[in-house]
């Protein structure tokens, strides 16, 4: 397969070696500001170096876009017309979702293929054995292609953005996650009490995680009130030992607007899709939510 590379930093250049050492052809590397490095590495690959769009395009199987998120719409732009009818473009940048869904109408009018590949780790540590998720119209060709280079990769999601999106959902997760960890574990750690605070988790590992977040949000309408004084509780725990709290204050804002919302309300649906949908309405702004009673009281 013949492939082009835009956009050769580490990434770009990491998949560019690793398909080429699977066989596949690297036609021409593309980079505004080509580097040492890559002139050095389109030698060593007998591929063409650019600096721009243009008829070199139509030499390319597939285009794979690794350029900075904040040009990722403007770059496949400016490429789509000069691609060969049916080809992919696979844009492994950290774009907007939205700018994806912009560029997908644009490789449609092109009649190009579009796929989203979002990178489910740090290249620099793992090189093409990081873990991939894609989506789009193509995504079949780009498993196939990213498989036969060593890399794993999953279909994630039907449309083309859906990838991406679901890097930054689980972004939410992990970097809260992160954030909330340095918090406990700064203050467990200056109390003594790092190595006990483990054991006491322990039934957490118990549990799916799945379940575990969905257990959290059942429960949270239920206690919300109770919890928040837990909360503050806690972070009276870390200021007084002398731990200024961020993360926590924003925890306690989310139990505070929770508890607030939960005096005007009437009767709430409290399974998992009405409790989400009943706080999403508490998350908008200048909105108050508005209370609904689809039939389930579970009180779980």
């Amino acid at each position: 397969m013949n492939i082009a590379i835009i956009g050769c930093g580490e990434v770009g250049r990491c998949y560019a070696e690793a398909f080429a050492k699977a066989g596949h052809r690297i036609v021409v590397l593309c980079d505004e500001r080509p580097t040492d490095a890559v002139y050095k590495l389109a030698e060593t690959l007998d591929a063409e170096v650019t600096t721009s769009a243009g008829e070199w395009a139509k030499k390319a199987d597939v285009i794979v876009s690794a350029v900075f998120g904040g040009v990722a719409l403007s770059a496949a732009q400016r490429i789509f017309p000069f691609m060969q009818s049916r080809a992919i473009y696979a844009d492994m940048t950290t774009a907007d979702p939205q700018h994806m869904q912009v560029a997908v109408e644009s490789a449609n009018a092109s009649n190009v293929r579009f796929v989203d590949v979002a990178i489910m780790g740090a290249v620099t540590a793992t090189r093409e054995a990081t873990p991939l998720i894609c989506a789009g119209h193509g995504a079949d060709t780009i498993i196939k292609l990213m498989q036969s280079a060593g890399a794993p990769i999953k279909l994630a999601g039907s449309r083309p953005g859906d990838a991406a999106t679901l890097k930054l959902l689980r972004s939410i997760f992990t970097k809260g996650l992160e954030a909330l960890s340095i918090e406990c574990l700064m203050t467990a750690e200056k109390m003594g009490l790092r190595k006990e605070l483990y054991e006491v988790l322990s039934d957490i590992d118990q549990m799916r995680l799945p379940d575990f977040m969905e257990l959290s949000v059942r429960t949270h309408i239920l206690h919300a009130k109770r919890r928040l004084k837990e909360v503050q509780e806690a972070k009276r725990l870390m200021t007084g030992n002398d731990l200024n709290p961020a993360v926590l204050n924003g925890v306690e804002e989310l139990f505070e607007r929770t508890s607030r919302a939960l005096d005007d309300a009437g009767e709430i649906d409290k399974s998992l899709a009405g409790s989400l949908n009943w706080l999403s309405e508490t998350a908008q702004t200048n909105t108050t939510p508005v209370s609904a009673n689809h039939g389930d009281r579970n009180d779980d």
